[in-house]
């Protein structure tokens, strides 16, 4: 992070008495009547803010009241406006720039575990329970919401996002902003839209047409829309087809505001605006983090700007109206958050993260069934990734100052990136929670940096258990998806050493296995939170029946994905005659030749078979599928739980978006979550969206449905079909 300039705020708010805001009326028609009494400079100051440096020094002009956080939009009081305090929030409260140990919050697991689950309800009660996190903090904006697709196996921030697919992540991010949203606070919904890498995200150029766009990351972000009904929509850093995501006009006014009729405000990422006039004509609304820019545009020279008439009078009120909706459509102004810091009942939240993470847990191999734990296994030995203290947490600004501490933590850098570059575990230990779970076994832990020690520890072991780990961090991709620091040879080598041998992996996203045919038992547990240890163990030990399917596909080489490596890496890695490394980063341009076919969809198109598919996950207990019903874009069907234990299943129904002049690849088009007592059976519909099966019509600018029945599948994954049919859809929605 480069260090910031901070700059005085010119404009003041006018004095006088507190006028309350107008009660009735819609959201948008109470926020013009509240902009027809703002003076211009009190419209100015809507529309930039604050943000406090990691260094903890006052800018001059900085309000008293300012919290130690990611931005601050300041009030008008004699309006009722309350001040906009903004935190990061992906995973929780995530305060970066305070620095104060007691300030901690309690820390989900990634977002790529919550959409793991396949279930809203999760994420909508973790979305609640950041939100009143935020709000006893006294933070009403949280920077949430992340629904970035996963186009590539090693992006950075795939943790942090909800998957491959536009039905589920947009649907997973719509629960989990309503939530937030439920506390009276506002969510933004991020990155818009196609940031799919870290790698030069401030100067690449992302380039999609116009129709694989809107019927893949573009849909995404409208499912979360509708769903969750965000009061804000945060542009990213790159540039689409050529503009700068905060300075498009296309997607900021012409998609997002015209087409979508979304009424609340875009706000740009910290440093994410290159532009006054063509930001604000663009449809950039509120310039954020603005001492991460090259300086205030939407201060002075936009006041210039205005005055001059390079920006109609008319912009700047319609960029206030849209803040001022959505501060009021959330309920923030009529119920303002707390003056004072509240009390936060930690152990009630906490087992809000623990169930997203039990949830979220996906069994991916399970030969012989070798777990859950059998009761005849006394002596157990854990090996590697700090088990006997803590879970891994993914990096950068979501990273969580979690309720109970920090048992490891790795700094990699200093000064005002310090608490943004740092590797860090969450004090929620697997050692202690087996032991607990089995108090009449022996289990002792090896740290596995000696892979010969490790195995001879494992030898006479009844069951090993390897934690594997790979950090991954915003600003930075992951170079290669082989596991760390040798971690494979250990895996080969207690395996050798002990043929019943587990491994949990918590990863941000997919990892190589070349160890996968000669370990009986893996389990995927991402960076599960700071319950995750305690969630671990219960699936290790069956109190929780394994129900996670995977939001994302895990290739069995990296040269099965569109792009075996993050483009621009090579550009990372420039050095001089002297082999200095060069700076900055040049401008590049990433093509996304897979077009809206995104994950398991490429997997299809290519004819891949990757290691685990979309959509992947086992149980301790089986189900059956039968009776498939089809009707009016329902379908319905019977569940049954076959085997001995109680479980949940995950049916997915996908169809084939085929008419008489394409073919395309099967796709996800709703899905059901149900739980089942050994031998119990339960009827279950889905509803399909016609828009996942749907094409997008440029010249006529609508949603065009297949002409004849499309193929149908329920499956177990996206590959794996139990029950077919074909289905007529009905209409896509007459709204683009």
């Amino acid at each position: 992070m480069r260090a910031s300039r901070l700059l005085t705020l010119l404009l003041a708010g006018a004095a006088g008495a507190a006028i309350a805001a107008p009660q009735t009326g819609t959201p948008s028609d109470r926020a013009a009547a509240l902009v027809a009494r703002m003076t211009q400079a009190e419209k100015l100051q809507m529309v930039h803010g604050w943000w406090y440096p990691p260094t903890g020094i006052a800018s001059p002009g900085m309000p008293g009241d300012f919290i130690p956080s990611a931005g601050q939009i300041d009030g008008i009081p004699r309006l009722g406006i309350p001040t906009l305090r903004e935190t990061d929030a992906s995973l929780g409260v995530a305060n970066q720039v305070n620095e104060r140990k007691d300030d901690v919050a309690t820390a989900l697991p990634a977002a790529i575990a919550t959409a793991a689950s396949f279930d809203p309800d999760v994420a909508r009660a973790s979305g609640a329970m950041i939100g009143a996190e935020a709000r006893a903090k006294r933070f009403n904006v949280l920077l949430a919401g992340g629904v970035n697709l996963t186009r590539d196996p090693w992006g950075g921030r795939n943790f942090e996002y909800m998957g491959e697919d536009p039905l589920l992540a947009g649907t997973m991010a719509g629960a989990a902003i309503a939530g937030v949203q439920s506390n009276h606070i506002v969510s933004t919904v991020k990155h818009f839209v196609l940031n799919a890498q870290e790698t030069g995200r401030m100067v690449l150029n992302a380039r999609l047409g116009e129709v694989p766009l809107r019927e893949s990351d573009l849909l995404a972000f409208r499912i979360a829309i509708d769903a969750g009904k965000p009061g804000s929509v945060m542009c990213a850093y790159i540039r689409v087809n050529g503009d700068y995501a905060c300075e498009n006009r296309h997607i900021l006014t012409d998609i997002l505001k015209t087409d979508w009729h979304y009424p609340g405000w875009v706000m740009s990422d910290w440093g994410a605006v290159h532009s006054t006039e063509k930001a604000a004509l663009a449809g950039l609304d509120q310039q954020s983090g603005q001492q991460l820019d090259a300086r205030v545009f939407f201060g002075a020279p936009l006041a210039d700007a205005l005055a001059a008439g390079r920006v109609p009078q008319a912009r700047l009120d319609d960029m206030v109206t849209r803040i001022l909706t959505g501060v009021i459509a959330t309920g923030l102004m009529d119920d303002p958050t707390p003056a004072t810091v509240q009390p936060i009942d930690d152990a009630a939240h906490a087992a809000v993260a623990e169930r997203a993470a039990r949830e979220g847990i996906v069994l991916l191999r399970n030969e012989g069934a070798m777990l859950p734990i059998a009761a005849s296994a006394r002596h157990i030995v854990l090996i590697g990734a700090h088990a006997d203290v803590g879970v891994l947490s993914g990096g950068g600004s979501s990273q969580v100052r979690s309720v109970g501490g920090v048992p490891v933590e790795i700094p990699l850098a200093s000064g005002e990136a310090a608490s943004f570059a740092r590797i860090t575990w969450h004090d929620s230990s697997p050692l202690a929670a087996l032991r607990a779970a089995l108090p009449g076994a022996r289990i002792d832990y090896v740290d596995g940096r000696d892979p010969a020690a490790a195995a001879s520890a494992a030898a006479s072991a009844d069951l090993a258990i390897v934690f594997a780990w790979q950090w991954q961090t915003e600003s930075e991709d992951a170079e290669t998806l082989a596991l760390p620091d040798r971690q494979d040879a250990l895996i080969e080598a207690v395996a050798a050493a002990n043929p019943r041998t587990a491994v949990v992996l918590e990863t941000g996203g997919p990892v190589l296995m070349p160890w996968l045919q000669r370990v009986p038992a893996i389990i995927e547990a991402w960076y599960p939170g700071q319950r995750g240890g305690d969630a671990i163990a219960a699936v290790l030990t069956g109190t929780a029946n394994p129900s996670g399917r995977l939001p994302i596909t895990f290739p069995a080489a990296a040269a099965q994905a569109p792009r075996p490596v993050a483009i621009g890496l090579d550009l990372l890695h420039r050095r001089d005659a002297a082999g200095n490394a060069k700076s900055p980063l040049p401008g590049f341009t990433v093509d996304y030749p897979e077009g809206a076919n995104v994950g398991y969809r490429w997997y299809q198109k290519t004819g891949a078979t990757p290691l685990f598919p979309f959509g992947y996950g086992l149980s301790y207990t089986a189900f059956r599928y039968a009776g498939l019903k089809i009707a009016d874009g329902k379908i319905g069907f019977t569940v049954t739980n076959i085997g001995a234990r109680a479980g949940s299943d995950v049916p997915q129904v996908y169809v084939s978006a085929a008419d008489e002049t394409d073919v395309t690849t099967r796709r996800l088009a709703g899905w059901t979550r149900v739980t089942l007592a050994p031998g119990e059976s339960q009827a279950v519909s889905v509803t399909l969206d016609p828009r996942v099966a749907a094409r997008w019509d440029a010249d006529g600018h609508r949603w065009v449905v297949p002409r004849r029945p499309s193929p149908l599948m329920v499956g177990r994954s996206a590959t794996n079909p139990v029950l077919t049919g074909a289905v007529r859809l009905p209409a896509a929605p007459p709204l683009p």
